[in-house]
This record gives structure tokens, C-alpha cells and sequence, in this order.
């Protein structure tokens, strides 16, 4: 991200690509290109880097009077189903199952054109257990009955994983900042009480454009506009209705539900209180000694897989001479604190294999974090999840990433 001298923004820079294939920096590497704007409309996504930099440099989550962001991890597969399975329109949600109580999560299944199955499980980054793995919850999905019977004689066609942003109305930052705005998931548009966000995020670039145009006309840098125009707007006004329901189920499925529907079909989002979202994903996962581990059922390879067979699925690849995109600001915390406190969960959180604890023979046994930034799926659990925030997702060079098609 790019700043003026009065500290406003002016626009982005690519980053410099300058490693050669044998890991060495190049001389005549290719350096980065300045974007310069009168206006930067950032619409990355669920936790982009630019837009997360900008929140905190700015402030916005405190100008905004919003509580912390709060996270799903959804994990989706694509499969080709038998004909007589095949109900094209079929929609069916599911919550909890295969979850616990104490987690909230859900599960879905659409049946698309041409034979194609989308199903996948969402597990929100709330969760306590450190032992908890998304991907393996995912699988003990499909083995459910009704899935299952679905699924049997078919072919899994592609594999993919991706955090949507929860928070609602509360969690929203003020969205627009010295020289742009958010956009969108990089704002937190996302109704979770629906699991839909293409259409708030639809209005909120049509409001910033009208913004910035109204600014831009009288000689203004003011976007301010554009965040008092969102809250007024339908989409704001929906975000507000749906607001009680993703907090109602800090205090478990029950509960959760109960609310849900109180919500939903007596109040109709006119309730007179607010439920909060009180601290951030990564505050609430537990010691391990405070949990014990989940064990798993091995896959059938035939509904269930492994994660290396999944994930070949995904189609995900990186330059391996490039610079890891996945850093670290501290690289004594996962021995010293993740592994000792939580038994590394991030073995488990990330539904691409990127996180290996390993034994080092060089030190007598003792693990280490291995991390394999080729295997990302881009997902940013781990920026998110990661219990001392020390994990840090960088954009890639070249592009890399998975290689999505029907996802």
C-alpha cells in the first residue's frame, strides 16, 4: 500500500520478483510498479492483506465502534453423481452435525446441471478444541447416510477451502479511509445468517462508485459518504435484521438455534438488543491440556479421503524458488508456544497440509514447524486461527495459488 505525506492513500505497489530458479536473487530482478489513484477501492476478500493493513492503520475498527471480526473456515468439494441420484435444484442446510454442541458450523449440498454435486461444511474459527480439524470434520460429513447415498458411485471432481467473514453490522469497520474504501468481504458485507454475500457486496461497489464519483466531481477526497450510504442502504438495513443471529451461538447449538428462530420468525431482526461478538477467533482456542484429541476415522477413498488426495484436487500450485508467502514474525513462538500449549494446531486448522511439526534429528528429537507454503490454498485460516497471531499471509508471486474451475 502506497501513503502520501499527509498520510492518506495514493495507491499500490506490486512487489519486486527477483529470485532465479536456483534460489538466488536475480540482478536484474523485476521491480515493483507503482498504481498510483485518486481513489484505492480494495475488494479482496475475506481478510485480504491491503485491506487488514488499512483497517489497522487507519483505525477503522475503532472509528466504527465495531466489535472483532469473527470467521468460518467453509470446505467444499465438487463430485459427479450417479443419474438416479442426481435432483438438479435439490438444496439441502444442515447445522451442527458432525460438529459439537460447543462449535457452530453447518452443512450444505446443492445439486447443480450436468450431474455436478457442491457440498461442504462451514466450522467457525471459534471453536475451542485445539484438536478439531475441519478438513476431518468434513469427511465425517459425507459419511453421514443422506450424503453418503449421494455421493456413492460418483467421482469427486475438485477439492477447495476459503474463511468467509461472520461478524455482520457489528463487526463492520467504518468503510471508507483517507483515499479509498472496502469493498465487500474485505469489509465484512457477509449476511452469515443467509451464507450469502455476492449481493451486499454488489451494492456496496455500486454506493463506493456513486461516492467517490460525487467526491471526485467537487475536487473532494471525502468517501466518507459511501459508509453512511451502506448502513442506510437495503443491504445495511439487512446486515442489521440478521445481526443477533451469528453471535447467538457463542453459548452453543442449542442455545444458538433457540435464538435463531426467536430471531428469525417472532422478531423478524427487530429485537431491541444487540448480541456482541466479545473477542477475536484466535482468543477463544483452548490448551491442549484443557481438551482431549479427536480420533478420526481413516477414509474409505471411496466418499472419505486423505488430505494429500484432496488436495491434489485443488489443482494448487507455487514457484517453489519464490520466497515463502506464509512468514512468521517470530519463528521461536510454534516450538515454544503453539506446540507447548496447544500441540500445534495448526497441523490440523489448515485444510492443505501447509503446517508439519517434524523431528529434528539435529537436535535430538526435538519438532519443528515445517511449513509447505506450495501446498496454500489460499484460504487464510491460518492468518486468522493461528492462537498467537504470529503466522503471517503474504500475497505470492506469479499468481500461484489454486487452480479453481467449477468451484
Amino acid at each position: 500500500m502506497l501513503y502520501d505525506e499527509a498520510g492518506a492513500v495514493r495507491g499500490v505497489a506490486t512487489g519486486d520478483m527477483g529470485w532465479a530458479k536456483d534460489g538466488s536473487r536475480r540482478d536484474n530482478f523485476e521491480r515493483g510498479i507503482e498504481l498510483h489513484a485518486k481513489a484505492t477501492l480494495l475488494s479482496e476478500g475475506c481478510r485480504g492483506s491491503l485491506s487488514e493493513e488499512v483497517i489497522r492503520a487507519f483505525g477503522l475498527r475503532d472509528a466504527a465502534g465495531a466489535d472483532p471480526q469473527t470467521y468460518g473456515l467453509g470446505i467444499k468439494e465438487v463430485w459427479e453423481v450417479d443419474p438416479d441420484r442426481h435432483v438438479p435444484g435439490r438444496v439441502w442446510h444442515s447445522v451442527g452435525y458432525p460438529l459439537d454442541f460447543a462449535t457452530y458450523g453447518g452443512g450444505f449440498l446443492y445439486h447443480m446441471e450436468d450431474r455436478k454435486v457442491t457440498l461442504g461444511l462451514v466450522v467457525g474459527l471459534d471453536y475451542r478444541n485445539p484438536y478439531l480439524s475441519p478438513f476431518q470434520e468434513f469427511q465425517k460429513f459425507k459419511a453421514h447416510p443422506k450424503i453418503r447415498a449421494v455421493l456413492e458411485g460418483g467421482q469427486c471432481v475438485q477439492y477447495g477451502a476459503r474463511t468467509l467473514v461472520e461478524g455482520g453490522i457489528q463487526s463492520l469497520p467504518r468503510m471508507a479511509f483517507p483515499g479509498g474504501a472496502l469493498l465487500g468481504c474485505a469489509a465484512g458485507t457477509l449476511n452469515a445468517q443467509k451464507i450469502k454475500g455476492t449481493h451486499t457486496a454488489m451494492k456496496s461497489g455500486m454506493l463506493a462508485a456513486e461516492a467517490v464519483h460525487a467526491a471526485l466531481a467537487a475536487d473532494s477526497a471525502d468517501f466518507s459518504a459511501y459508509d453512511t450510504a451502506f448502513r442506510a442502504s437495503w443491504a445495511g438495513r439487512e446486515l442489521q435484521a440478521a445481526r443477533n443471529f451469528r453471535p447467538g451461538f457463542r453459548r452453543g447449538l442449542v442455545v444458538g438455534a433457540l435464538n435463531a428462530g426467536l430471531e428469525g420468525f417472532v422478531l423478524r431482526g427487530r429485537a431491541p438488543w444487540t448480541l456482541r461478538h466479545t473477542h477475536a477467533d484466535h482468543e477463544a482456542l483452548g490448551a491442549a491440556s484443557e481438551h482431549a484429541p479427536i480420533q478420526y476415522p481413516k477414509p474409505d477413498g471411496e466418499v472419505t479421503f486423505d488430505l494429500p488426495t484432496s488436495l491434489f484436487r485443488s489443482g494448487t500450485n507455487h514457484d517453489h524458488h519464490q520466497p515463502a508467502h506464509l512468514r512468521l514474525r517470530d519463528t521461536g513462538v510454534p516450538e515454544r508456544t503453539n506446540l507447548a500449549v496447544y500441540d500445534g494446531p495448526e497441523q490440523r486448522f489448515c485444510p492443505a497440509g501447509v503446517y508439519e511439526y517434524l523431528e529434528d534429528a539435529e537436535r535430538e528429537g526435538r519438532k519443528c514447524l515445517q511449513i509447505n507454503a506450495q501446498n496454500c490454498l489460499h484460504c487464510k485460516a491460518c492468518d486468522i486461527k493461528d492462537p498467537t497471531q504470529n503466522i503471517r499471509w503474504t500475497v505470492p508471486e506469479g499468481g500461484g495459488g489454486p487452480a479453481y474451475t467449477i468451484m
